[in-house]
């Protein structure tokens, strides 16, 4: 099959198999997935080789839209590393995702990919990609797969609500009319990346169906701040090599110490390490917004303070008309060296022979303890990953079907979980949407049609959403 991300092999209006289901309530669809990412993707497959009749409907005219632009455009299909170490990069609502993880891990998730044909390789930190360094060839084999398991797609569909009678699903509706389905799962993920189609469309329909939203907020975003030297773009474009931030509350509570790589830019900080620290700034000031906070950097963490000190003392002997800025750049940015000069209140352009080694040690200082004020993050429309969504509470962690609603499941970023960047959230799609659309087939297969709760039996028949 051609790929629908470079043509549009299927007809969103004629599906290519069973095109009589899910025209009226006594003959639904087993499954109906709402969402082409990779949740909703892993969930079609899971519920299709399940043994049940699964649709997936998508608004948009391309699958794993989001999926394709991920990890640069190379796809980081998940992260190595032992699951106790994996857990403690999850940081919405980990214990909901636990049972989801050990069913279908980031383990399972390789050998799938594996098991497809596409050869992974791991990098840094853990992070798994496909050798081919292409996102494509990830997505494109998801869709072929299901397609080939008989998965129909149905295209450029927006789904309006979840249609429901006595807190059981009974479908979708669309702007073409009702789709019945014994099961709905809906994976249409956050608010991020609004232009791959992720756009909140699903809470309205769980508050109606009397599901709890967490207020989304931005996470995994880069940082903003109203420093004079970020505000004046004195260090836009530097980017610093496996440096550490300690995020801290007015100056004295530590909220969460990061190491990785960083990118001054006009606004704030970004790059990796920025990114693993915005959730814990979101978080703080979604509780409190008057406190103050703080990124505090470590520019030179494999070196302590003393052997700083102990090296720019040595120079003073050996090199004692050399500028101390001067010197300083051996190890830092030479626009960085002004700001940390700055910091220290010590005028570096002269002979370090008559600096003080006072002044030495608060100059170390300074490299060692940068000091950024925070003023927030980006809004969410530039977030990689969506904090906030459906409240887990109101979600069974054993099979992602919904506490409020019988047949309704969920996966993905669509519920209040996420995670750090470096594959952690691809795998909470995929092991949430596996679980999800594993556990809708089997309660489907168990339904019987057409003596279920969506038949229309008469005038006392009223469908949430829909009236008949």
């Amino acid at each position: 099959m051609s790929s629908p991300h470079t043509s549009n092999p299927i007809d969103p209006r004629n599906p290519p198999a069973r095109t009589h289901m899910g025209t009226s309530p006594q003959n639904p669809w087993d499954v109906l997935i709402i969402g082409g990412g990779p949740a909703g993707l892993m969930a079609s497959i899971s519920a299709q080789e399940t043994g049940a009749h699964t649709i997936l409907v998508e608004k948009g005219l391309r699958l794993g839209r989001k999926l394709a632009i991920s990890g640069g455009g190379r796809c980081n299909v998940t992260n190595a590393k032992p699951l106790p170490e994996f857990m403690e990069n999850v940081l919405g609502n980990p214990r909901f995702t636990f049972s989801a993880l050990h069913r279908f891990s980031n383990q399972d998730v390789q050998s799938f990919f594996e098991v497809l044909g596409i050869q992974l390789k791991e990098e840094d930190r853990g992070r798994v990609f496909p050798v081919s360094d292409k996102a494509a060839t990830v997505v494109h084999a998801l869709v072929d797969y299901a397609q080939s398991s008989g998965v129909t797609f149905l295209l450029e569909t927006p789904v309006t609500e979840i249609l429901s009678r006595k807190s059981q699903v009974c479908g979708v509706q669309t702007r073409d009319g009702p789709i019945w389905a014994r099961t709905v799962v809906v994976a249409t993920g956050g608010c991020s990346v609004p232009q791959t189609g992720s756009s909140g469309d699903a809470y309205p329909w769980a508050r109606q169906l009397g599901h709890r939203v967490v207020e989304p907020y931005p996470t995994e975003v880069p940082i903003t701040s109203d420093t004079r030297w970020i505000t004046e773009k004195l260090l836009q474009g530097i980017s610093l090599r496996d440096v550490t931030i300690q995020v801290r509350q007015d100056k004295k509570k530590v909220l969460t110490t990061e190491r990785g790589d960083l990118l001054f830019t006009h606004f704030g900080l970004s790059g990796p390490v920025a990114l693993r620290c915005s959730h814990y700034i979101s978080t703080a000031l979604r509780k409190d917004a008057s406190h103050s906070l703080w990124a505090i950097i470590d520019t030179l963490p494999n070196t302590s303070v003393s052997e700083l000190e102990a090296w720019l003392l040595a120079e003073k002997f050996t090199s004692s008309r050399r500028y101390l800025s001067t010197l300083l750049t051996q190890r830092l940015p030479e626009r960085l060296v002004d700001v940390v000069l700055e910091q220290a209140q010590c005028n570096g352009h002269q002979p370090i022979l008559q600096i003080s080694d006072r002044i030495i040690s608060t100059v170390c200082q300074a490299c060692k303890q940068l000091q950024v004020h925070i003023v927030g993050t980006l809004p969410l429309a530039k977030a990689t990953v969506t904090g906030g969504g459906i409240a887990t509470q109101d979600i069974n962690p054993r099979t992602m079907e919904s506490k409020r609603c019988e047949g309704l499941f969920f996966a993905g970023e669509v519920m209040d979980i996420h995670a750090h960047t470096g594959g952690y959230n691809i795998t909470l799609a995929f092991s949430t949407g596996h679980l999800a659309g594993q556990q809708a087939a089997l309660m489907a297969l168990a339904t019987p049609v057409p003596e279920n709760n969506c038949r229309d039996t008469g005038s006392d028949t009223q469908f949430r959403g829909l009236s008949t």
